[in-house]
């Protein structure tokens, strides 16, 4: 597209706006949202700092009642505005002190046949916007289906997109894909549909700009979704018009339907889309779980039990999964001040239930706790791993958590889900809802996106749903890309809206239980420090190996130590997806500063962090080692990135 085009195209789509109506704009007053009627079809568009970020965009759903995508009427006198704030305290999240929200609302009516049919309610941050539809009951109709979601998001026709294509369903490792374990664009041009299945959430865009501090930055993402709803994904194909998209109909081996049950009045999941010059709104924002609240109340408390552990599987594979190994395995996690071991597959039949049980009380007698992998189950895949026909099992899933809450078991991992259906969407809460009653943490795996499940399920802990470091295990050419597709990316997208177990941080030179032979990490020692502070999860089980105390530098240990999992704040400093990294996160008192880089140039900078203190003294950790380094007067700092490196800074 021609820069004269471009232009001609963002003038076109301020004329057309300019005969909206704004009816609700951010606190500070930088974004605002406008709407506006036209033959009866709903459209709103958002600008931001006067600039259009998402241009005039369809709203509305189709159902078994009537179709509200069109010949509405917008009952403009029963518009009602106001204010939404609140404040909570969540540890398992990146913003884990007290974290106060505020947004402004405004809820429209929408009639058909002059009888009202469905409401929209936007809710408006200083970073985001957001909005969701409440279905109305219709003379004695207290249920329908709905069958679309027309809500549709328009960027500029010169966006960059950073998007993991949606994949086919059941294909993959035994048919146990969709599992949002894709690689991302990496600004690629709009207009693309993925792999002809759209994209999962969340969905960047960049618009660029001649003037950089003018480009926009913009996250598109969902949250809230429960078993009430279906997990949706993001359609494209047409220019920088992007809609909503319920899931596929071969998905969970082509059973349950791909339209959505509901009770009436009934809500959907709030659609949100985050939006800044830089994508320092997109790292910091909150709007996930600023919009939800908890199902239920935790039945102990979980945060106590947050923490760093370790894994087996991820060096040592299936083989690993035996008593003695995982005694070793402990014994390491013991060793270096860890919360935690999980226990990966097939331990029921190489380890079995017994010896799991001894196995439990020894770590508990070490300060550790296990977690116990399980396979989902279920006619949607044909994983073999087990434990099988446990987690699908209302009966035999509350009868297993009663065994492990007996035994001492801290958590699960459940893997090889089969999609995002509405029955399987159920399957995750109920799940999460069981394991609470027996205070027992839940991780997923080969899963879809949390959407708010931090907040809304308090025993939940974080999901896989990215590309993790497995794939480092079996592919040469990701450890060669995995600066630029894990380090570089994932804060920017996935991590950006849910905690994120990737099981990372490896400090062996192979991926092998004999550190001499199978797939080569290339990234360096510091990277691997680095990453342990950019990706986020209140529990992570970290990729290291009892080898690790002795062959592994001692400054690299000591780090992997002590560095957090729960962290109070977070600050992007600096960055551009796929490229580099740089970001800060708060514990306590404590910065943690650290970067990554992923160019074939190193990345030379003088760090402002006003978060420091002048003319103080800070631990650096760069190329192959640390040293103490004192920040100036300014408060900046300098560092250097090597490519496939990393650095941070502690004080």
């Amino acid at each position: 597209m021609t820069k004269k085009y471009a232009t001609l195209c963002l003038a076109l789509m301020s004329f057309a706006m300019a005969r909206a109506e704004v009816i609700v704009s951010s606190p500070d007053g930088r974004i605002s949202v406008d709407f506006e009627m036209k033959d009866g079809k709903p459209t709103y568009s958002v600008l931001y700092d006067g600039q259009v970020a998402i241009a005039p965009s369809a709203l509305g759903l189709k159902t078994n009642m009537g179709d509200y995508t069109q010949r509405l009427k917008w009952d403009k006198e029963k518009e009602r505005t106001g204010e939404q704030h609140g404040s909570y305290v969540l540890p398992s999240l990146k913003e884990g002190q007290e974290h106060n929200f505020k947004m402004n609302t405004a809820i429209l009516q929408f009639s058909q046949r002059e009888r009202p049919v469905m409401e929209v309610e936007f809710r408006v941050s200083n970073r985001d916007v957001a909005f969701n539809y409440t279905l109305l009951p219709q003379r004695d109709t207290r249920s329908c289906v709905i069958t679309e979601e027309a809500s549709a998001f328009r960027v500029a026709d010169n966006a960059l997109t950073f998007m993991a294509p949606q994949s086919n369903p059941m294909t993959g490792f035994a048919r146990t894909m969709p599992s949002y374990e894709t690689k991302y664009t990496l600004g690629e041009p709009v207009g693309k549909n993925g792999w002809g299945n759209g994209y999962t959430f969340p969905c960047l865009f960049e618009v660029p700009n001649a003037d950089k501090e003018k480009a926009l930055w913009i996250l598109v993402s969902e949250t809230g979704t429960d078993g009430d709803y279906v997990g949706c994904r993001l359609l494209g194909g047409n220019g920088g018009e992007y809609r909503i998209g319920f899931p596929m109909e071969g998905e969970l081996n082509g059973w349950g339907c791909t339209s959505v049950q509901m009770a009436l009045p009934g809500k959907t999941p709030w659609r949100t889309i985050t939006v800044g010059h830089t994508p320092a709104n997109i790292i910091e924002t909150t709007v996930t779980w600023d919009l939800v609240e908890a199902k239920y109340p935790a039945s102990k408390d979980y945060s106590k039990d947050y923490g760093k552990g370790m894994w087996s599987w991820i060096i040592g594979m299936d083989s690993s999964c035996n008593f003695d190994e995982q005694k070793r395995y402990i014994d390491f996690a013991a060793a270096m001040g860890y919360r935690s071991l999980l226990v990966d597959a097939l331990w029921d039949v190489q380890i079995g239930r017994e010896r799991i049980a001894e196995l439990s009380r020894y770590a508990q007698s070490k300060g550790v706790g296990l977690y116990l992998w399980y396979n989902s189950n279920g006619s949607w895949n044909d994983a073999p791993q087990s434990p099988k026909g446990i987690m699908n099992n209302p009966y035999e899933r509350r009868k297993e958590m009663k065994w492990m809450q007996e035994i001492g078991i801290l958590g699960i991992k459940v893997d090889f889900f089969g999609g995002d259906k509405q029955p399987m969407m159920q399957l995750y809460e109920d799940i999460l809802t069981d394991a609470n009653d027996y205070g027992i943490m839940v991780i997923f795996h080969g899963c879809t996106l949390p959407r708010g499940w931090e907040r809304m399920f308090p025993n939940y802990v974080a999901s896989e749903a990215i590309l993790a470091s497995e794939n480092l295990h079996f592919s040469q050419g990701f450890c060669d890309a995995e600066a630029r597709d894990c380090g570089t990316m994932y804060p920017f997208t996935r991590n950006a809206v849910g905690s994120m177990d990737f099981g990372g941080s490896a400090l062996n030179k192979y991926y092998s239980a004999s550190n001499n032979r199978g797939s080569r990490r290339i990234t360096s020692d510091v990277y691997a420090l680095a990453t342990a502070v950019i990706f986020q999860s209140p529990v992570q089980h970290f990729a290291l190996a009892p080898n690790n105390l002795t062959d592994a530098p001692a400054y690299a240990i000591d780090f992997m130590k002590t560095v957090p999992t729960k962290w109070d704040e977070v600050r992007f400093i600096d960055g551009y997806p796929g490229k580099y990294i740089i970001m800060a996160r708060r514990a306590g008192d404590k910065w943690y500063i650290a970067g990554v880089n992923a160019m074939d140039t190193p990345v030379k900078q003088t760090l402002p962090l006003p978060m420091l203190e002048g003319k103080s003294t800070v631990s650096l950790y760069q190329k192959d080692g640390v040293k103490p380094v004192k920040v100036t007067k300014k408060q900046t700092v300098k560092v250097e990135i090597p490519t496939n490196g990393g650095f941070v800074i502690v004080k």
